[in-house]
């Protein structure tokens, strides 16, 4: 059976996840407007946490039971690359300062039941258990232990490599815009594609209208002075932050979001408030070594909720908001189903 001629618009998280799906189905041509290290994609820039409990906070009980499903999906895709990418599954632990305890209860009553999990309250006791160098400096927390973490610049490398020797065709500093009313076969640089699928983030938004940038901001720090064994959420009135540990002694510490579409640098006050409150989790970042300090924009639509369309021979995939790496798995996996799986 001859394999469907298949462009992929954008390089970034949702590429590579719809590249790793699709090579061995059919022929791919990738288009990437940067390089392809799509250093800006929020996919690049991102933590990397797959956080389905904890983000039942802020978004509806469907969503985050998908991302507990995705979760499950990353380890077969991971074993596929040639370099291993760090994976961890050890959970979360949530804590706060003893004057913040009303923001830790009011986490914890935000929590949405997921299938088979839930949320464990823990004392000075365990939180040493979990997280040895926090002894004496929480005294209350939860352990969400359904959750993980994985390593996206790894996973951006590896990804890449492994695509290269799979014949995929690469476009780089390549910008497409899309016809509203593809034809089909679909046309791209005269070249005829039996499938398109959109994964461009906010470089669709001159065609979605209601998509929109989300800001957001981290720090990447090697800290050898400090050993967390799973990623930490600081809940604080003003900076609520989160510290997710990765090989090597890097960290990577960021705030939740901003509700701007601005797409520069990061502020003096944000850099202040993540290193701050990282240092009031442990001492130990005192001393750590800035790697980068980056903001990015993730893209969403008006309800915070992913969305795949299809248009003809066009899979559209978009809007995957502040869960990319949790609902990537599961969202690229729906839309392929729509024809090409």
């Amino acid at each position: 059976m001859n394999k469907p001629k298949v462009a992929i618009l954008g390089f970034g998280l949702l590429g590579r996840v719809t590249a790793l799906m699709l090579h061995d189905k059919a022929h791919l041509n990738v288009y990437e407007a940067s390089d392809e290290h799509a250093s800006n994609s929020a996919g690049a820039l991102a933590a990397a946490m797959l956080a389905p409990l904890a983000e039942s906070v802020i978004c509806e009980a469907d969503l985050a039971q998908l991302g507990l499903q995705s979760m499950a999906m990353w380890p077969s895709l991971l074993a596929k690359l040639p370099d291993p990418v760090f994976f961890q599954q050890a959970g979360t632990l949530v804590v706060a300062h003893t004057q913040d305890k009303g923001d830790l209860n009011s986490f914890s009553q935000r929590l949405k039941p997921l299938e088979g999990h839930t949320a464990y309250t823990v004392g000075s006791a365990q939180i040493h258990d979990l997280e040895p160098e926090l002894e004496g400096r929480f005294h209350q927390g939860l352990y969400l232990s359904c959750e993980g973490q994985l390593d996206n610049l790894a996973f951006y490398r590896s990804s890449f490599a492994y695509l290269q020797n799979s014949d995929v065709q690469f476009n780089f500093n390549h910008q497409i815009e899309l016809s509203t009313t593809p034809s089909e076969p679909v046309l791209i640089d005269g070249h005829q594609f039996d499938w398109v699928i959109d994964c461009r983030g906010l470089g669709a938004q001159t065609e979605s209208s209601d998509l929109r940038g989300v800001r957001g901001e981290v720090a990447r720090v090697y800290a050898p002075e400090v050993e967390l064994n799973r990623p930490v959420r600081l809940m604080h009135p003003r900076y609520p932050i989160y510290i997710a540990p990765k090989p090597n002694h890097e960290f990577v510490i960021g705030a939740t979001e901003i509700e701007s579409q601005d797409n520069g640098p990061i502020t003096v006050r944000s850099t202040l408030e993540l290193l701050s409150a990282a240092y009031t989790v442990h001492s130990g970042f005192a001393e750590a070594r800035v790697m980068a300090m980056n903001a990015g924009l993730r893209p969403a639509f008006s309800d915070n909720r992913p969305r795949v369309e299809r248009n003809g021979n066009v899979i559209r995939i978009n809007g995957l908001y502040r869960h990319g790496y949790l609902l990537a798995p599961a969202v690229v996996s729906e839309a392929l189903s729509k024809g090409l799986l």
